[in-house]
């Protein structure tokens, strides 16, 4: 009796430690398909093709990235080198892709909206251009990134 226990208090054990590598790695899939917001934390829990497309259509309906992004709230990440005001974090998070095609092209309306909201003087915007097109393969280092890499990337370049 004593080893029928045993043995199934080992297999047991062995059974729970092959589980939980797959749950962590079925939550960073979720997290990385998904990113963060209101709908992430709702459907977290179910981790299948349907509840991940319904966790991103609560979070594009409900806009709630934006202001988890500028918030640091609803598992959002927020920049860790610095703070700048809502409108920059706001600005960036809602224009990812534009920027991102200004930075790579050296220059466009997006970055002068920025440079505005950054206060940069007009006689440094042609230097911080350059500086951001020089090092945008780090700023955008994925089709994963975020705004608040993004965010943290510029204050680099900018110092």
């Amino acid at each position: 009796m004593k080893r029928q226990l045993i043995g199934a208090g080992v297999f047991f054990a062995l059974a729970i430690g092959a589980f939980i590598p797959s749950m962590s790695f079925a939550e960073t899939t979720f997290q990385q398909n998904v990113g963060c917001g209101l709908g992430s934390i709702i459907m977290k829990e179910k981790d299948t093709t349907v509840f991940q497309v319904l966790a991103v259509t609560t979070n594009g309906t409900l806009g709630n990235q934006t202001f988890g992004i500028s918030s640091g709230t609803l598992e959002c990440k927020q920049p860790s080198k610095f703070v700048y005001n809502d409108k920059v974090k706001r600005f960036v998070a809602d224009n990812m892709d534009s920027l991102a095609q200004d930075m790579a092209a050296g220059g466009g309306e997006t970055l002068d909206t920025l440079t505005e909201l950054l206060e940069i003087p007009a006689l440094q915007k042609p230097v911080f251009y350059a500086s951001l097109q020089a090092n945008f393969a780090a700023i955008y280092s994925s089709s994963k990134t975020e705004s608040a890499d993004v965010l943290d990337g510029i204050a680099s370049v900018k110092d």
